[in-house]
């Protein structure tokens, strides 16, 4: 692999989504990014970010159960981003905001440092985009 390319996740296990489930996961991921938008105004950037971390993976649940019919299942959250780039443009709008948000998690949730107010800031702005996104979708799902 030469320098600045990134590896392409392997496709992994997944699970079928019903048109309910997409809904459900839209809303979950609108939930996560109130809490989100809500703990960023409180000054819990480490809250905040690990909130809009899982605001987009809901987010992306829904886009995929709608487009796909089924969602990543695998432990590896970066198995999603494949089925967002067969998710039309939709998937691919999300998959950027996304990739920008999983790389937090591990900072966001198991690392003792602090998360910088503007990291959190952006994480949260991403959430509510992805959030939107899948209220969107969401609410064409039959």
């Amino acid at each position: 692999m030469s320098s600045g390319a990134f590896a392409v996740p392997k496709p992994g296990r997944t699970k079928l989504v019903a048109a309910a489930q997409v809904r459900a996961y839209a809303a979950k991921a609108e939930e996560f990014a109130e809490a989100a938008a809500s703990d960023l105004e409180a000054g819990r950037n480490i809250a905040a970010t690990s909130l809009a971390i899982h605001a987009g993976i809901n987010s992306a649940d829904a886009v995929c159960g709608a487009r796909l019919g089924q969602r990543a299942a695998g432990g590896d959250h970066d198995q999603v981003l494949v089925l967002l780039r067969q998710a039309g443009p939709d998937g691919a709008e999300l998959e950027r905001d996304l990739r920008r948000l999983l790389p937090l998690k591990t900072k966001a949730e198991y690392d003792p440092d602090k998360i910088a107010p503007s990291v959190a800031a952006k994480a949260v702005e991403r959430a509510q985009r992805c959030a939107a996104l899948a209220q969107r979708v969401a609410s064409t799902a039959r």
